[in-house]
């Protein structure tokens, strides 16, 4: 005799489907269907915590809706997250929240970037987060919920609703879900939240607002003619990075990485290449229209950049540090990534809870 709960056609199967609709009209979910956030579930994920859930973790921007424990748990279970997974949500919206972010000029700008959030130290193995073949794509639960609750908070309590407070005129698909984990033990240099000054036993969550992936393709062996390619695909013109200058991010696959390493580069050589290399002149930026010879360009281009030289070569990044390296993606091709930003800093967060 089959059970009520696996019977599609039962009335606990079409409160479910009813849930999914009320969803839709109400505009909580992100266009696909959700988990109904029944009172059970959202006390489960609360309890994972052991915290109390009226606990506020801040005030979501630009509307400025109360991100309660309770609250990120109903965003949480809607987007098909498992409890264990709270730490890592949690961690992400209050690093978001820090004045760096800048999260009210991120949720409402006219750009395509979204926020990135990216997990490092043991918690990504431990919750399978995926960091090597199509690490920013879909197939690993952890990846496509995690992000997707993010998402989900950023609209639900910040109100940040696409065509009204959202702005962006393109956006991209990262707004359903955009995370992923470094491959650490493809990295041949130290992981990035060890770079970052944190311990390598440490959980952290990096959060940073990028557009999509941009490929990088080389398939020759030589370490500074890749650097070259790289330097050549951050800096083309269009590119936001190169108008607002803030952090910006280079994966570089597993043969890249090893590659340089090999060759003797380390990740400061390469920061230092990239600072002095993915440049463009003046004359061309111009091009684009302002912030060249506008009041504003104090706020973006570094001072020994004069802006009416048409020689002057445009860094994308204010200071090498600003280049930020991860190790990521799938082995066997000779592919890497650049994320530009747009003009906040990225933040990096111990996951303590």
């Amino acid at each position: 005799m089959t059970s009520v709960s696996s019977d599609p056609t039962s009335d606990s199967a079409w409160q479910a489907v009813n849930a999914a609709e009320l969803m839709y009209e109400t505009g909580w979910t992100d266009g696909l269907p959700v988990i109904p956030p029944t009172k059970t579930r959202v006390m489960e994920f609360v309890n994972y915590l052991k915290r109390s859930p009226e606990e506020l973790i801040g005030e979501i921007p630009p509307l400025g809706g109360k991100a309660t424990v309770e609250r990120i748990a109903v965003n949480a279970v809607m987007a098909g997250c498992l409890p264990e997974y709270m730490p890592v949500v949690i961690t992400a919206i209050q690093a978001m929240l820090e004045e760096r972010f800048n999260l009210r000029g991120v949720q409402c700008s006219t750009g395509i970037h979204c926020p990135l959030v990216m997990v490092n130290g043991p918690i990504a193995k431990e919750l399978n987060i995926n960091g090597g073949y199509n690490c920013f794509g879909q197939g690993w639960r952890a990846n496509a919920t995690i992000g997707r609750a993010v998402k989900l908070v950023l609209v639900n309590l910040g109100g940040a609703y696409p065509g009204e407070t959202n702005k962006s005129t393109f956006g991209h698909p990262g707004a359903y879900t955009y995370c992923m984990a470094e491959d650490e033990d493809a990295n041949p240099w130290e992981p990035f939240h060890v770079e970052a000054g944190f311990a390598k036993s440490d959980s952290t969550v990096t959060v940073y607002p990028a557009e999509a992936p941009h490929n990088v393709m080389y398939h020759a062996a030589n370490a500074r003619d890749f650097l070259t390619v790289l330097a050549d695909t951050m800096s083309t013109l269009g590119n936001v990075q190169m108008y607002v200058m803030g952090d910006t991010f280079v994966v570089l696959g597993p043969e890249h990485a090893r590659m340089l390493n090999e060759a003797g580069w380390k990740k400061r050589d390469v920061r230092q290449f990239l600072f002095e290399h993915a440049r463009k002149p003046v004359r061309m930026l111009r091009r684009g229209g302002p912030p060249q010879g506008d009041v504003r360009r104090d706020l973006f281009w570094p001072r020994f950049v004069d802006p009416n030289d048409d020689n002057q070569m445009v860094p994308v990044v204010r200071s090498p540090d600003r280049i930020n390296i991860i190790v990521a993606g799938g082995a066997g091709g000779p592919h890497s990534a650049y994320l530009p930003g747009w003009g906040s800093a990225r933040i990096t967060k111990r996951i303590d809870i």
